[in-house]
C-alpha cells in the first residue's frame, strides 16, 4: 500500500465516525457518488490536521472548527489554541490522486481568497457583499469572546503544495506567520504520526488525585544523586481512570522513550490479566496486584490545596512513560471499549503506584543523559512483559533515521519498535501484514545486499546493531526494497521462513541484481513481471553454474553403492564470491542463462 493509500483509508475511517451524528449524510454519501466521496474526504482531510496537531479525538468537537463551504471567505477551518495564544486559520486542497496530492499547487489566486483581514476585522461580508456563511460568524464570535485577546497571534496554515516560500506567504497575508504542510509534510507530520499513536504530545500532564484514603499524606518524595545526575523520586496512588484517559489520549506519545510500545499480541497474557482485575467490581486488588507505573518527567508539582475537600492535583512536565506502558495501554482500551456513562463507576476506587523521576534542572538534563537513565531503569525493572536486547536498540538514531528513510521513500512501515503501530491497526488505517518487523528487513536486507552468512543469522537485528550497523546507501536500500517486493510476490514474507530457506535469500540476491529498474516508481511492475520468468531463467543459470563452476564439484561415495560420485556443491557454490559474480555477469541473461 503506497502512503498516499494509507492517507485515503485514514480519511475513510474519519469519515466512518460520522455515522449516528447529524453529519452523516455529508460525510458518507452513496459509494456511487465519487464526487461527493471526494468532496467528503477533503473535509476529513482538515479532520486529520485537528486531530493530529491539537489531539481532538471527538469527531464532533473536531468538526465545530471546519468552516468550509459557500462562502467561507477562503477560510476551511481554524482552532484557537488558548495554552499557546495562538488562533490558526486553515486554508486546505485536498487532491483526489495521488500524482495531483505530490505535484499539484495551490494557485496564488486560491490563496487570495482568503479574506483574513477582513474576517479579523469584524466584517461580516465580502468584498461582492456576500454574507459569510454561520461558521465564520462563529469563528468571529469566538475570537470577540476569548477572554485576553490582545494577547494571542494568529498563523495562516495552508494544507497544500505551495509555489512560494514561507516567508513570501508571510508577506502576502500581512506578516501573519504561515505554515505550509505539503505532500511530503503531510506525510510524514500527519499520516505517520496517526498510525504509531505518536500524534498529539503531553508538554503538560494534569493527574486528579483521591486524598480520602491517603493517611500519610498523598506522596512519598526524595531526592538521589546519581551518575546521572541529581534526581527527585516520588511515589504516590493514583486512580486507575485518570492513567486510562491520559493514555486513551497521547498514546504512544507518551512512550518515545520506551524501548518499546504497547504489546497487543506478545502481552496478551498481561492484557488479560489487567482487565480481569479492573473488572472486578467495587474492589481494588489492582493496587494490590501491579506492579505500577514509572514516568520521567522535567518537573513534578503536587497541589493539595485546590478547593475541593480530599482532592489534589499532580502536573507533571513532559511526561514519559518508561515502565508499565502495558499497563498503561490496557487500561486506555478498557476506558475506549467501555460507554461513556459506564466508565467512572468501573474503574472507582481502583488505584495504581505511580512513580516520578524528574530530573533536577541543575543536572546534566540532556537527550544522552535520559536515554543512559532510561536504559538503566529498564534492565533494572523487567515488569511484567519482559525487555528483550533487541528492544534496548529501538531509540538508537540507525533506527530513527531508517524508519524515517524507509517511509519516505517508499512509504514502508519499518517496526524499529514492538507494538508501535498498533494503534493504526486498532483504528483500521493500516493492516498488520502492512508493517515491516525489524528481523525481516535486516534478512531481506543483508539478502539483497549479497550478505547470505549474516541474513540466516538467529536474532540478526539485535546482532547487526550490536556491530554497529552502518546506514544503508541509497543503493542498498533501493535493492532492500525492490527484494521485499519480489519476496511478496513469491508468497513469503516471514522472517523465520527466509531464515530456514538460505536458497530464498540468493533468489532475492539475484532477482534485485536481474530485475531492479532505476526508477522507483518502475519497482512494483519490474518485480511482477520478474517473478513470472524468473523460476525458469533461475534454473538456467543453476545448470550454467553447474556445468562452469567446476571448483565447487565434490567427490563423494554413494550411501547405497559406495562408488564414487560426483556432485555440485550447490550451497558451497552459494556461499562464496564466485556465485554473486556470476549473478552479476549474467544479469543481461546471455546466452540464456
Amino acid at each position: 500500500m503506497t502512503k498516499y493509500l494509507v492517507l485515503l483509508n485514514i480519511l475513510d475511517r474519519i469519515r466512518d465516525e460520522a455515522k449516528g451524528t447529524k453529519h452523516a449524510p455529508t460525510y458518507l454519501p452513496p459509494a456511487a457518488d465519487a464526487e461527493g466521496i471526494n468532496q467528503a474526504r477533503s473535509r476529513a482531510f482538515l479532520h486529520l490536521y485537528l486531530k493530529v496537531s491539537f489531539g481532538l479525538l471527538d469527531f464532533s468537537r473536531r468538526e465545530h472548527f471546519i468552516t468550509d463551504g459557500t462562502y467561507d471567505g477562503g477560510i476551511d477551518g481554524y482552532y484557537i489554541n488558548t495554552e499557546t495564544k495562538l488562533i490558526y486559520l486553515i486554508q486546505s486542497k485536498f487532491r483526489t490522486t495521488e500524482k495531483n496530492f505530490s505535484d499539484k499547487e495551490i494557485t496564488l489566486r486560491e490563496l487570495l481568497a482568503m479574506d483574513v483581514d477582513r474576517i479579523l476585522d469584524g466584517r461580516e461580508s465580502d468584498e461582492q457583499g456576500n454574507q459569510y456563511n454561520g461558521k465564520i460568524l462563529q469563528l468571529q464570535r469566538e475570537i470577540r469572546q476569548t477572554e485576553n485577546i490582545g494577547r494571542y497571534t494568529y498563523k495562516i496554515v495552508v494544507l497544500a503544495n505551495v509555489e512560494i516560500t514561507v516567508s513570501q506567504l508571510s508577506k502576502l497575508f500581512g506578516s501573519y506567520a504561515c505554515e505550509v504542510f505539503n505532500y511530503d509534510k503531510s506525510y510524514d507530520l500527519l499520516v505517520f504520526p496517526v498510525i504509531t499513536g505518536t500524534f498529539f504530545n503531553a508538554s503538560d500532564l494534569i493527574i486528579h488525585l483521591d486524598l480520602s484514603n491517603k493517611n500519610a499524606g498523598s506522596k512519598i518524595s526524595y531526592t538521589v544523586d546519581t551518575q546521572y545526575g541529581e534526581c527527585e523520586i516520588t511515589a504516590l496512588f493514583v486512580p486507575t481512570l485518570e492513567i486510562a484517559r491520559t493514555f486513551h489520549r497521547y498514546k504512544n506519545s507518551i512512550l518515545k522513550f520506551n524501548p518499546r510500545s504497547y504489546l497487543e499480541l506478545e502481552g496478551a497474557k498481561v492484557n488479560a490479566a489487567i482487565r480481569n482485575t479492573i473488572l472486578l467490581e467495587g474492589r481494588n486488588e489492582f493496587a494490590l496486584y501491579n506492579n505500577g507505573i514509572t514516568m520521567l518527567s522535567d518537573e513534578t508539582n503536587l497541589n493539595e490545596k485546590i478547593g475541593q475537600r480530599s482532592k489534589a492535583q499532580l502536573n507533571v512536565r513532559n511526561p514519559q512513560i518508561i515502565n508499565g506502558g502495558q499497563t498503561a495501554y490496557t487500561l486506555s482500551r478498557i476506558y475506549e471499549e467501555t460507554p461513556e456513562d459506564e466508565r467512572e463507576p468501573l474503574f472507582a476506587g481502583k488505584e495504581l503506584l505511580l512513580k516520578l523521576i524528574t530530573l533536577s534542572t541543575g543536572s546534566q538534563s540532556t537527550q544522552k543523559a535520559k536515554l543512559d537513565l532510561i536504559e538503566a531503569i529498564s534492565i533494572a525493572t523487567n515488569q511484567q512483559t519482559v525487555v528483550i536486547t533487541a528492544d534496548r536498540y529501538s531509540n538508537e538514531s540507525f533506527n530513527v533515521e531508517l524508519q524515517k528513510r524507509l517511509f519516505q521513500r517508499y512509504g514502508l512501515l519499518y517496526e524499529r519498535k514492538r507494538g508501535e503501530f498498533q494503534d493504526g491497526i486498532n483504528q483500521q488505517y493500516i493492516d498488520r501484514k502492512e508493517v515491516v518487523e525489524r528481523n525481516l528487513f535486516f534478512r531481506v536486507y543483508l539478502a539483497a545486499n549479497g550478505d547470505f552468512k549474516r541474513a540466516v543469522e538467529k536474532k540478526v537485528f539485535a546482532r547487526a546493531m550490536a556491530a554497529n550497523e552502518k546506514q544503508p546507501s541509497d543503493e542498498e536500500l533501493a535493492r532492500f526494497y525492490f527484494a521485499f517486493l519480489c519476496l511478496k510476490l513469491l508468497g513469503s514474507d516471514d522472517q523465520l521462513a527466509l531464515r530456514k530457506n538460505k536458497t530464498l535469500c540468493t533468489k532475492l540476491y539475484a532477482m534485485a541484481t536481474w530485475y531492479k529498474p532505476s526508477a522507483v516508481a518502475d519497482f512494483q511492475g519490474s518485480a511482477a513481471k520478474g517473478a513470472e520468468t524468473f523460476p525458469s531463467r533461475w534454473d538456467r543459470f543453476i545448470k550454467h553454474g553447474e556445468a562452469t563452476a567446476t571448483d565447487f564439484i565434490r567427490v563423494r561415495p554413494d550411501k547405497v553403492t559406495k562408488e564414487s560420485v560426483q556432485r555440485f556443491d550447490t550451497y558451497g557454490w552459494f556461499r562464496s564470491k564466485d556465485f554473486l559474480t556470476a549473478v552479476e555477469l549474467s544479469s543481461d541473461d546471455v546466452g540464456g542463462i
